[in-house]
């Protein structure tokens, strides 16, 4: 089983108990409002994407990490990393990705985890490229972005919602660790 400690955070696999706590997450519009058309999603809903996130641990050999703080053992969302799919013109490409509950904003916790995220991607699993894609506007995922080292690449078009995103990138060569 894949575990990631930081010093306030572990990144792990999903289990059934975390459904509960991201359905909460993902039921804020304010969480939500940059993801996808901006819709909340259901309990159903939120158990589809751990199931499919779990699909492509196993497919991959990479995915989304659990976020659950060291000292509460809350679950605080996740990060991690995925393969861009419903962006056919990034691929072939790995991207880096993260969500938390509004209560768990503006500590790091998001910045800290998508650090650990990208170490692993670059050092553990051996990828040489690793891509963060954000809305147009979405400043908080833009200053993780910064935080993480991550170049402009270009902004490009979301093909189902029409959205601006801007494509960041950064390779083994550029990273600082």
């Amino acid at each position: 089983m894949t575990e990631i400690h930081t010093p306030r955070l572990l990144l792990r696999r999903w289990d059934e108990d975390d459904l509960p706590a991201l359905a909460d997450i993902n039921a804020d519009p304010d969480v939500m409002r940059w993801t996808g058309d901006g819709s909340v999603l259901d309990l159903e809903q939120t158990a589809d994407e751990i199931e499919r996130w779990e699909e492509e641990w196993d497919e991959e050999g990479f995915g989304l990490f659990a976020v659950e703080l060291l000292g509460s053992g809350e679950l605080a969302g996740f990060t991690g990393l995925y393969v861009p799919e419903d962006l056919p013109e990034l691929l072939p490409a790995v991207a880096i990705g993260w969500r938390l509950g509004r209560q768990f904003w503006g500590q790091g916790y998001a910045s800290e985890a998508a650090h650990a995220s990208l170490e692993f991607a670059l050092q553990d699993r051996g990828l040489d490229r690793v891509l963060a894609v954000a809305r147009v506007g979405d400043e908080a995922s833009a200053n993780v972005i910064r935080k993480l080292g991550m170049a402009p690449e270009k902004v490009t078009t979301d093909p189902r919602y029409g959205h601006q995103l801007a494509v960041h990138s950064i390779d083994l060569t550029e990273y600082a660790g």
